[in-house]
């Protein structure tokens, strides 16, 4: 068992070296515990400015975009890195701008739509075949109202047939109808979104999600339009910073990572904060993978990644937890026995 002490202090290290920060509570009583990862959890290296992590929600791998440079310069040396299902490198270079007929400058967030991978990339909404990696569309966008240069953050699919893309400088998120030809049109415009970065849509409500880069805030913003702030700092506070990815997990807790803090922060659903990873390396665009409960950070500074495994919430009827609220499987009697030495199972 690792004190609050020692692991802030393993905490200070570039990233999270294949260990998950998770609140344990064990034999009533609430401890901080770092755990080994299950197998397939793991840390990425080898990246160039990665900005965003994403799971195939097909179960087939995961994707990392890398800017490879000035995130904001039109170099064309942008690329897509392909992890297989079990998180090794399946391809480093998977979607490579300037190979073949394929376009991609600074690839940030990203989307997938049955078998298309929808990628952020600077002025345009880019989609390719997330299998052989072929190009399959360049949606440019219009310039801001000001004419300058569009630059999309990020991208978020609804579940039905539209896509969302954020342009933090200019206070806009745009939606894209996938059933009209990928038409382009503004959800929302306005101050009040400070700095739209990441996006992510609400499992029940499937309200947007969206994370504020300029103010620290997280916003709810409905189908037609209406802006309400769901969380923001106080007066006297700044719980956050710049806010960058965000996404859910499949018992609909809401996961942000702050990239100047270095902080990843859950929300649960009756909106209670905690930070479950700190000291981090400027964690990006987070993902998670719903199936096999990962969150998934990108390290823009640190050029890396990492899959670490979140905590199952407590059952009201559960006394203590096991370390099968953490992904592990074997026999529940061995797990606490473990769990109360401060043990991993073997």
């Amino acid at each position: 068992m690792q004190s609050p002490k020692l692991l802030r202090r393993r905490l200070r290290q570039p990233w999270l070296f294949g260990c998950a920060i998770i609140g344990a509570v064990i034999g009533g009583s609430a401890a901080l515990s770092l755990l080994p990862l299950p197998a397939h959890a793991l840390q990425v290296t080898g990246l160039q400015t990665p900005q965003s992590f994403l799971a195939d929600p097909a179960g087939n791998g995961y994707f990392i975009s890398n800017a490879n440079g000035d995130p904001e310069a039109k170099d064309n040396n942008g690329f897509i890195t392909k992890l297989d299902k079990a998180g090794a490198i399946a391809t480093l270079q998977f979607i490579k701008g300037g190979e073949g007929t394929t376009v991609l400058h600074a690839p940030k967030g990203m989307a997938i739509v049955n078998n298309t991978l929808y990628v952020a990339d600077l002025d345009s909404l880019r989609a390719f075949d997330t299998v052989t990696g072929q190009p399959l569309l360049t949606l440019p966008f219009p310039n801001r109202q000001n004419g300058q240069t569009t630059a999309l953050a990020d991208v978020a699919y609804d579940g039905h047939s539209l896509l969302y893309a954020s342009d933090t400088v200019a206070n806009t998120i745009y939606r894209i109808d996938m059933a009209k030809q990928h038409a382009i049109s503004v959800l929302a415009r306005d101050q009040a979104l400070a700095g739209p970065r990441g996006l992510a849509v609400h499992p029940k409500t499937g309200h947007l999600i969206v994370a504020s880069w300029d103010k620290g805030k997280i916003l709810d913003v409905t189908p037609d339009g209406t802006i309400s702030e769901l969380v923001s700092n106080g007066f006297f506070t700044a719980r956050f910073h710049n806010l960058d990815g965000v996404d859910f997990d499949s018992w609909g807790n809401l996961y942000v990572s702050d990239f100047t803090a270095g902080k990843v922060w859950r929300m649960r659903p009756d909106r209670h904060f905690d930070v479950i990873a700190e000291y981090l390396p400027s964690p990006g665009d987070i993902g998670v993978d719903r199936e096999n409960h990962l969150i998934l950070v990108p390290y823009h500074y640190g050029n890396a990644a990492e899959m670490n495994g979140l905590e199952a919430p407590v059952k009201a009827t559960q006394k203590k937890r096991t370390l099968a609220d953490y992904g592990f499987s074997g026999s529940s009697s061995l797990q606490e026995s473990q769990a109360k030495k401060g043990q991993a199972p073997k």
